[in-house]
């Protein structure tokens, strides 16, 4: 059941990219009729202050005519068409999480290849674009990611709304080590994304990442995901209540009158364990390139 949830998850998320790419054409094609009517016009105006132009015309057989009007109308719509699919994908990944979750040290991770233990987490969101470390010696074309690490602290959480709608995808990080303490709060917060209104209508990715796994005493991310989709779920039911009086999320979350699953989601969320310390963050480097291509 979950496996075809999910395939439907991916169906819906390429029928929303389907959807973006319909509108951005439907704009280009509008603009290039805008473009076409005013050189119609200006065309037509230096027509009318050039007699011999008439008589030219006049001159010329109806077939070359019309070849040279479908010439006009092919080349603006391939220049329409370039121009489509020339617009830039996004390339911006968000870290986020609760303070203290590893975001800073598996940022480093995945632009230095260091943890640089000793460092102080920043107010401000920290952020760069580089390729990442594990791909500096690949040969061939990589494109390089927007990397933005969010503050955790619940007075410095909106700034996500200045990275998320630009975002190729989310990585929400979790600490596996002191999760249970944390595990209302992390709730709480993956709920706020969850239910943004560019997270759920653009169907951005999100993925979960259980960090510090290098612990023996850390928590697995089976355990995490049952522990979260259990908080997400007492949420939703307070949520719902709050929501009638217009104090609430953008969207709602799951299935009514079922408990809810992370399967569930408009967008498609997975789970990963990583150890920023040790370097062994594969998994979010596989998320990365698997929604940042070149």
């Amino acid at each position: 059941m979950d496996e075809w949830k999910a395939k439907l998850s991916d169906v819906e998320q390429w029928k929303a990219k389907l959807s973006d790419v319909f509108e951005q054409g439907k704009s280009l094609v509008q603009e290039g009729l805008i473009q076409t009517q005013e050189s119609l016009i200006q065309a037509k105006k230096k027509f009318d202050e050039t007699p011999d132009i008439k008589q030219k015309i006049k001159e010329t057989p109806e077939l070359q005519l019309y070849i040279a009007a479908a010439v006009v109308v092919l080349t603006i719509f391939l220049s329409l068409l370039l121009r489509l699919f020339k617009r830039k994908k996004p390339n911006t990944i968000v870290l986020a999480g609760l303070t203290g979750s590893g975001k800073t040290v598996l940022f480093y991770q995945l632009r230095d290849g260091s943890s640089h233990q000793g460092t102080v987490t920043s107010m401000d969101p920290n952020e760069g674009t580089f390729v990442l470390h594990s791909e500096v010696t690949k040969k061939g074309k990589i494109k390089p990611v927007h990397l933005v690490d969010v503050p955790g602290h619940s007075r410095l959480r909106p700034k996500l709304d200045e990275f998320v709608p630009q975002a190729a995808g989310v990585v929400f990080v979790v600490d596996s080590l002191e999760f249970l303490p944390n595990c209302r709060a992390a709730a709480e917060y993956l709920y706020d994304i969850l239910t943004k209104a560019s997270v759920v209508k653009k169907r951005i990715p999100v993925l979960i990442v259980c960090n510090k796994t290098e612990k023996v005493t850390a928590h697995s991310k089976d355990f995490i995901r049952k522990q979260l989709e259990k908080e997400i779920d007492k949420l939703r039911t307070s949520r719902t209540v709050i929501s009638d009086a217009d104090i609430t999320s953008e969207f709602t979350l799951g299935e009514s009158g079922q408990p809810f699953a992370f399967t569930q989601c408009h967008n498609k969320v997975t789970l990963a364990e990583a150890s920023g310390l040790t370097g062994d963050i594969s998994q979010v480097e596989e998320f990365i390139r698997e929604h940042v291509k070149p």
